[in-house]
């Protein structure tokens, strides 16, 4: 994110940290934050390179983290901020509750995406690790 300071533009970085979770080998990347994220897929792709580069390819991040527009299918920022994440191939799994969005089209995709391991939709870190670590 760039803010102008007179004509000079600064760089803003998001505040986020990163818990580490290791089973075995697999390290897993949970990031915590308070604030929005990815509202766009170059927000995912600036998220997904810092992370990369750091040797995360198993990523969890919370629902928060997430414009609330990506689960409005409607406006396709999940197909576009996925396949950033799929070209990388970067596991993701999202943590939050997500009943609350209506709309059976993100109900099916949710169910879809879950029956893969690349993306997952899940209501606790536990067993977002659990999976991931298989």
């Amino acid at each position: 994110m760039f803010y102008f300071t007179g004509n000079i533009p600064v760089l803003i970085q998001p505040i986020m940290n990163i818990e580490i979770h290791k089973i075995g080998d697999i390290q897993i990347a949970e990031v915590i934050s308070e604030e929005v994220l990815i509202k766009n897929q170059e927000d995912a792709l600036d998220f997904i390179v810092d992370l990369y580069y750091q040797d995360f390819e198993k990523i969890i991040i919370h629902e928060k983290n997430i414009t609330p527009d990506f689960f409005n299918l409607e406006t396709g920022i999940a197909g576009e901020v996925l396949q950033k994440f799929s070209n990388y191939k970067i596991q993701l799994f999202i943590i939050g509750e997500f009943t609350k969005y209506p709309g059976k089209s993100l109900k099916a995709f949710i169910y879809e995406s879950n029956k893969g391991q690349r993306f997952n939709f899940l209501d606790s870190v536990e067993l977002a690790v659990e999976k991931m670590s298989k």
